[in-house]
């Protein structure tokens, strides 16, 4: 039986879709790369010939007029992906963007808008919702196997030194840093896996080790509507190698605990208490060993958001993780930037 696929077209094939995205396309069952687009003529060519693509692009605006390409992934730098999306969405192109979407909530907003007007799909790039372990967690939550969460910790990290020509080191060209970058993953697995939306934040952003003029420091704490207050930690300054990148959740029947969950590739570890709630104990011993460790199937989180989205533009399922979900992100790292500011909790708004 013929499995219909959907056909794509890379914007920025370079970067993560290099390393990531595109080998996770190359294993979907309902999708196909039909072109892509690079501003070096020999990237694109030879990114073509990689990846076994009919066509190479040198603008976006030829990829977006090829009659072939049904969808577009946006992986080109923050500063593009207002232009180029909107652009996409009056070609009539499904859309799945990275993150963020655009510079601020006000451009996110402008491309949401065009792509409403268009009446065509869009989604974000939070592959990280896919991950088996971060599913699983949802579940359990959800049934209340840890009770009433009330308590979270993320944290995703690594070391980003000065490096000429990179453009998430500018703020112009990226709209900030580790928080922006990587700290959204962190505030959309807590809220995905919890079910709130945050309303609150405070948050301390600064540039502590490096010299360039975005945030290589975020801690911020959230106050989400269901009651859930997590921590969210990104940094550009920590080494690779001393990162567990922690996911975290505490309820009043127990806990889970994920180390190395939350990154580019699925793995890591999960251990849960299921305590059932108990006594006051005036002797506070605290006894771990009743942990477990959890397991699951792994597989490509790239290739399982390729497929999700595939299979709304081709069935029309829900999209798993709609662009109203990345705007919110982006309102609640325009207040935690805020708050850096102006020292104060700040409201995330609507």
């Amino acid at each position: 039986m013929t499995v219909k696929k959907v056909k794509w077209g890379v914007i920025g094939a370079g970067g993560i879709a290099d390393r990531r995205t595109l080998p996770g396309m190359m294993l979907a069952k309902n999708a196909e790369l039909a072109a892509v687009m690079e501003v070096d003529a020999d990237t694109a060519e030879r990114l073509r010939e990689k990846y076994g693509a009919k066509k190479a692009y040198t603008d976006y605006a030829g990829l977006l007029r090829d009659p072939d390409v049904e969808c577009v992934y946006i992986a080109s730098p923050v500063i593009f992906h207002k232009e180029q999306a909107i652009a996409a969405a009056k070609a009539g192109k499904h859309i799945l963007c990275e993150k963020p979407i655009a510079l601020t909530s006000g451009e996110c907003l402008e491309v949401s808008g065009a792509c409403e007007k268009a009446g065509i799909l869009s989604a974000t790039g939070f592959m990280m919702r896919y991950h088996a372990y971060h599913q699983m967690m949802k579940k359990i939550i959800a049934e209340g196997g840890i009770g009433q969460v009330v308590s979270a910790r993320a944290q995703l990290t690594c070391w980003y030194p000065e490096i000429p020509g990179a453009w998430r080191q500018e703020k112009k060209l990226s709209g900030g840093g580790a928080l922006i970058d990587m700290g959204v993953h962190c505030i959309d697995l807590i809220e995905y896996i919890t079910g709130g939306r945050t309303v609150k934040t405070v948050g301390f952003s600064d540039t502590k080790t490096f010299s360039y003029d975005v945030d290589d420091s975020s801690n911020i704490l959230i106050r989400l509507d269901n009651g859930v207050t997590g921590y969210v930690d990104s940094h550009f300054n920590i080494p690779d190698e001393a990162a567990f990148c922690r996911l975290e959740f505490y309820g009043t029947k127990g806990s889970l605990l994920a180390e190395g969950t939350i990154g580019q590739v699925e793995g890591g570890s999960l251990k849960a208490v299921f305590s059932g709630g108990g006594g006051y104990e005036a002797q506070q011993d605290r006894d771990t060993s009743g942990a477990v460790d959890l397991t699951a199937e792994f597989g490509n989180m790239y290739t399982k958001e390729i497929e999700s989205f595939s299979d709304s533009i081709l069935s029309g399922s829900p999209v798993q993780v709609p662009l109203s979900d990345a705007i919110h992100i982006q309102k609640v790292v325009e207040a935690a930037y805020r708050s850096s500011e102006t020292g104060a909790v700040e409201d995330v708004g609507e």
